[in-house]
């Protein structure tokens, strides 16, 4: 009997992960889109730059992965160049669950299998901006992947507030990067986003 059940565990093993295996190699076959949002100005260990961090791993991914690109843009973009007012004006947004208003849309939404989100990590959390994308799509059949550009913080718990605010089908494994690697070791970041996307199935 033990016998029948460990053959029995191991056929089911081994079609998990022939299923997981199927599903990665379906990932490039999806239609993707890159949503990120960026900023430039005086930025955390950078200085002042003219392209932001965010903005350079998404296009990064774009590159490798051929999704399609979103900016996410302020209709009214008051956010202060210099870097500690804007950590002022982004822990202000936080407490009080903004939801800045939005320049553009993404027409075609429903046409995404695949939509990687990209933000700075503010205060442990994504720039509220980044929620009032978020909550004028449906995103019941997504899968979303998650990258971030940091000083330290890391992902923080920005996957799991992705995944709450959303509910996608699956969010998978995210993807955290120091700024100023983006910004002043571009090819080192090029390497680490291709490792990761490998790992994604891409």
């Amino acid at each position: 009997m033990k016998r029948i059940i460990s053959i029995f565990l191991m056929g089911l093993t081994f079609l998990i992960s022939c299923y997981a295996m199927a599903e990665e190699q379906k990932m490039s076959e999806k239609k993707a889109l890159v949503v990120y949002f960026s900023k430039t100005g005086e930025q955390y260990g950078v200085g002042h730059i003219n392209e932001g961090n965010t903005a350079i791993i998404a296009k990064m991914i774009a590159e490798h992965t051929g999704a399609d690109l979103f900016e996410i843009k302020l209709k009214n973009d008051t956010y202060p160049s210099a870097y500690k007012a804007l950590t002022e004006v982004a822990l202000a947004e936080k407490k009080t669950n903004a939801r800045p208003e939005i320049e553009g849309e993404v027409k075609n939404f429903a046409d995404y299998n695949v939509v990687f989100i990209g933000s700075p990590n503010w205060w442990a959390d994504m720039p509220m901006v980044l929620y009032s994308f978020i909550e004028k799509y449906n995103w019941n059949d997504k899968i979303i992947i998650p990258f971030v550009t940091h000083e330290g913080s890391g992902l923080s718990s920005i996957p799991n507030k992705i995944k709450s605010a959303a509910h996608p089908q699956k969010v998978l494994e995210g993807f955290a990067i120091y700024g100023h690697t983006a910004q002043n070791s571009r090819e080192q970041a090029d390497k680490e986003v291709l490792a990761w996307l490998k790992k994604l199935g891409y």
